[in-house]
């Protein structure tokens, strides 16, 4: 039976949608979060030299346009002894960066965790004066951003030197007891002078508390009057699926606007459990672990909700960054319970998009 004119066109019709389909399709699995929010924000992830090697890689390079060394970089990791520097994992992910040609931000040069003894202390383990401990600041932050000019676009200079305590205004670190707040002003100017061109950023969580966004505002605002080279506010946002509100985020972003300063997202995940600050013993109720269809959509609304504000405010905000690639390892599968599974991230424990990652796309 010969095929009439009708028939040919209509099959030749349906053999070009099926076409069409597939190259959407394709195009659709080739398009990460960077291109969804090229007009929006640089979207970013922290990585490990180990995710460097692993199936991870690709998603990193189809997905995002930044990354931050999760661990590499602070002090402790890179600066182990006084006269010892640990380079091989921090260069490892500045070489896989510049190759797939994605920005890097460093992370940290100045923190109270993670930070050696050995800075503290002299050969016969007293403490070391104010002199001696700004020195060696300055000697690490100096070694560490030299290294890295040109090549690192953005550093979290001091991160979290804020207390958590309503009555007390700066954590009571080693760095505060030995210098006071003097430290954090020289932290900035050290690493200004290793690299002009680089921005500093001031960095810290709980940033949607009132009490403690007011302080972080506050140390910022005197900052900025004493001329330190301070460019921008980092908010670490390890949130949950039950906090911050609509408002409550609309209003945080709003309040660090009044800044004048760039805002950046640098440690985004969104736990699947109530949030907590603090490391504690084990309940019965933590076993509990499973990532059901329930947790699954109140988490995958959080995200759209959050990444809402985000936009509303990409005036400010002028990168996001996710800590840790996928649900596969996460800092939050061992804080605060240790050994309690968590599914923060956008990508399953198969390293495939979740219904969050849809939600965070659809606008």
């Amino acid at each position: 039976m010969k095929l009439t004119y009708v028939k040919v066109s209509f099959l030749l019709l349906l053999v070009s949608l099926i076409s069409c389909s597939e190259k959407r399709d394709n195009a659709t699995a080739n398009k990460g979060l960077k291109d969804y929010y090229k007009d929006h924000f640089p979207i970013g992830v922290a990585v490990s030299p180990r995710a460097l090697n692993t199936d991870e890689a690709g998603l990193i390079v189809t997905e995002f346009n930044s990354i931050t060394a999760e661990n590499a970089m602070k002090m402790g990791p890179i600066h182990p002894k006084e006269n010892e520097y640990f380079w091989e994992h921090a260069d490892s992910i500045v070489a896989f960066a510049e190759r797939n040609k994605i920005k890097i931000r460093g992370h940290t040069l100045c923190w109270h965790n993670q930070t050696p003894a050995w800075l503290f202390m002299d050969a016969d383990s007293n403490q070391v004066t104010k002199e001696i401990l700004l020195a060696r600041l300055k000697d690490h932050i100096t070694t560490v951003v030299n290294r890295y000019r040109g090549k690192i676009y953005a550093w979290d200079v001091v991160n979290e030197v804020i207390s958590d305590k309503k009555d007390e205004f700066y954590r009571d670190s080693p760095w505060y007891k030995i210098c006071g707040p003097e430290f954090i002003a020289k932290a900035f100017e050290y690493a200004h002078a290793a690299d002009p061109e680089a921005l500093l950023f001031y960095n810290d969580y709980n940033e949607i508390n009132p009490v403690k966004r007011k302080k972080i505002i506050q140390l910022v605002e005197e900052l900025k009057a004493a001329g330190v080279p301070i460019h921008g506010v980092g908010l670490q946002a390890h949130w949950s699926m039950y906090e911050p509100t609509r408002a409550r985020l609309d209003s945080t972003l709003t309040e660090f606007a009044t800044l004048g300063l760039p805002l950046q997202i640098t440690e985004l995940d969104v736990s699947v459990y109530p949030k907590e600050h603090g490391r504690r013993e084990r309940k019965p109720e933590d076993d509990l672990t499973d990532f059901t269809q329930e947790k699954e959509a109140k988490q995958a609304q959080a995200y759209a909700t959050y990444f809402e504000v985000f936009r509303k405010h990409k005036a400010s905000i002028t990168s996001v960054t996710f800590w840790n690639i996928s649900d596969q390892h996460s800092w939050l599968d061992h804080f605060p319970v240790r050994n309690r599974k968590d599914y923060p991230l956008l990508f399953d424990t198969n390293l495939k998009r979740k219904n969050a990652y849809h939600k965070v796309v659809d606008f």
